[in-house]
């Protein structure tokens, strides 16, 4: 009965949608299975269409507000958001390139056999968490205005933030991706549970810490 189930795991496709609904069979079946280039294209539509809600949330009154000058505003503006859409839509694709290639250098050292492909299926399917968090937050932003900076499933949209900060790096889909994290570099990666959590906070801390960055930048006085 066993090996029967092992036979139809391997012959299963993962699903993005699983990810929601069962990610540890999703995490099994990407490593029997690994699957890459249609998961990318739909994930990085996903995320077009959420960093088009982004652009078209940003106005021009963020930018006056920044120090621009009026007469400068509506091309700046243009360019802004031509510049978010792009940028939205190659992001994520970096990402998944730059931590696959991180997590496979710490399998190698950990003796892991996991390979390049399977840790890049996997962090693409993990990344459809991300991509509807990023809908979900820019349509109500689109909807309600405010700053697209600060989500509203993170604690600095919750209390009403001005500036996302620290608070607003402690987001729903930002921890959801990390608990996925850990259960796929377990489950797919084959790496033990302390390794495979200790990776998924360091990358969450790293993301918090460039987070803060961006905000202290953002703060700095201008020249």
């Amino acid at each position: 009965m066993e090996l029967q189930n092992e036979v139809n795991v391997q012959k299963e496709k993962p699903s993005l949608f699983g990810m929601f609904t069962n990610p540890v069979q999703q995490f099994e079946r990407i490593r029997e299975n690994p699957k890459i280039w249609v998961p990318l294209v739909i994930v990085s539509i996903l995320y077009a269409i959420g960093t088009v809600f982004m652009a078209f949330s940003i106005d021009a009154s963020t930018l006056i507000d920044q120090g621009l000058p009026e007469d400068q505003v509506e091309i700046v503006l243009t360019i802004t958001k031509i510049t978010v859409a792009i940028t939205g839509i190659i992001s994520p694709i970096l990402g998944v390139l730059i931590s696959s290639a991180i997590q496979l250098a710490i399998a190698k050292i950990a003796s892991s056999s996991v390979t390049f492909k399977q840790l890049f299926s996997m962090n693409t399917f993990i990344m459809v968490i991300g991509a509807v968090g990023l809908i979900l937050n820019m349509a109500i932003r689109y909807a309600i205005g405010g700053d697209v900076e600060i989500y509203v499933t993170s604690l600095a949209g919750l209390l009403n933030q001005d500036k996302a900060g620290f608070l607003g790096s402690i987001e729903v889909f930002g921890i959801w991706t990390l608990i996925l994290t850990a259960l796929g570099l377990h489950k797919t990666g084959k790496f033990s549970k302390g390794l495979a959590w200790t990776i998924a906070v360091i990358f969450f801390l790293i993301g918090i810490g460039f987070g803060l960055i961006g905000t202290l930048l953002q703060g700095a006085p201008k020249l």
